[in-house]
């Protein structure tokens, strides 16, 4: 009996062919719809699956168009910075689905239901997968799971203790008076000026970050900052369309930018922490800013268990750091931005913080002591 190889290696080729085939349509539409049965049979309304794309081309299109038109004072602000989002809530209910391509999104605005999540995160557990290129820009806490969490939890947690933060209103202070005075030496010739003060508390932000994340380091601090911000305009153009499993591979030029940067980043990182490894060592403490109040955390840690394991890594330390200025410095700037908007709106608000600030400081340089009386401004 003759065998045809050629004829069985043919056979296996198809077989292999039509095994990936298979896959690819039931990433792409069997499982979706699968879900989508499933999800509606719980009670949960949402849109109907299309195929690859889910909602994304919609979702590009309503946030191009929102951005495209100006917004007034007295506008709702939510449709404008999630149109697509709101959309979704307000068709289909508080807790609801769409599609991220494939991949089902449960939106749940109920606080309730939010609050549940939140105290149960051993039962909801962040999803698994997804796109990969998120990860580039932090991982750490944000993205630990179960006792992993907990570790980075209680190891990070002195950092934010109030004691703790006592010590960095001067590093704060130095930051918002550059500020100042940018904007006085604008000033200088005219009695007016109209100023964009976005950039700025933008750039106050990650100063400020630099200085209590890194203390004497912050320059070096500083250039991570602008890598970061870079990885994630990068990584916001290209979580907007469909991942395709295995395309971060490719060598494109944005790809190619992204692993640059990740390895710059870490390179940074890794040097102000030996830099400050060195430095304790030796018998220096400096324990008045994130990094060194992290790595002091992380030996004890360490001492009293008596294993290295128990501990963070260097590498879960350098994403740690990331973290700080992924989660702190747009969110900060922003928030300072719409503070000073809803201040220009509501001026009665503004004169009576202004007043509050001037009988609690006068002109002395502002200390802890002094902001713990700013009522009116704490709210």
């Amino acid at each position: 009996m003759e065998i045809n190889i050629g004829a069985w290696c043919g056979v296996g080729v198809i077989a292999i062919l039509l095994w990936h085939a298979f896959g690819f349509l039931n990433w792409v539409w069997f499982k979706p719809k699968k879900i989508e049965k499933y999800l509606r049979k719980q009670g949960l309304k949402g849109s109907s699956y299309r195929f690859l794309y889910g909602d994304m081309k919609d979702m590009g299109k309503m946030i191009k168009e929102a951005k495209s038109k100006p917004i007034s004072l007295s506008d709702d602000i939510v449709p404008r910075i999630l149109p697509f989002h709101h959309k979704a809530v307000t068709s289909y209910g508080k807790v609801c689905f769409t599609w991220m391509g494939p991949r089902p999104m449960v939106h749940i605005t109920e606080p309730a239901m939010v609050r549940e999540i939140f105290v149960n995160n051993y039962q909801f557990q962040k999803p698994r997968g997804g796109n990969p290129y998120i990860k580039l820009l932090a991982t750490g806490l944000v993205d630990a799971e179960t006792h992993r969490w907990s570790k980075h939890r209680k190891i990070i947690n002195p950092a934010f203790h109030v004691e703790k933060l006592k010590h960095m209103v001067p590093a704060f202070y130095t930051s918002c008076v550059e500020v100042i005075n940018k904007w006085e030496e604008m000033l200088k010739n005219e009695r007016s000026c109209e100023v964009d003060v976005w950039p700025y508390l933008q750039t106050l932000s990650a100063d400020a970050i630099s200085r209590t994340a890194f203390g004497s380091s912050f320059e070096e601090g500083k250039r991570v900052f602008e890598l970061q911000r870079e990885q994630a305009k990068l990584v916001m153009q290209l979580i907007q369309s469909v991942y395709i499993p295995g395309s971060r591979c490719i060598s494109t030029k944005k790809n190619k930018r992204m692993k640059e940067i990740d390895r710059e980043v870490k390179a940074l990182i890794r040097g102000i922490i030996d830099k400050r490894v060195i430095a304790m060592k030796a018998g220096e403490h400096s324990n008045d800013d994130l990094l060194g109040i992290l790595l002091d955390s992380n030996n004890q840690e360490i001492k009293q268990h008596g294993n290295s394991s128990s501990g963070l890594s260097i590498d879960e330390v350098i994403e740690e750091c990331k973290l700080f200025y992924f989660a702190g410095q747009e969110t900060t700037g922003n928030l300072l931005v719409w503070t000073m908007i809803l201040l220009a709106q509501h001026k009665n608000w503004q004169a009576r913080a202004r007043e509050e600030v001037l009988l609690a400081c006068g002109e002395k340089k502002p200390d802890i002591h002094k902001l713990n009386h700013l009522k009116i401004v704490s709210q």
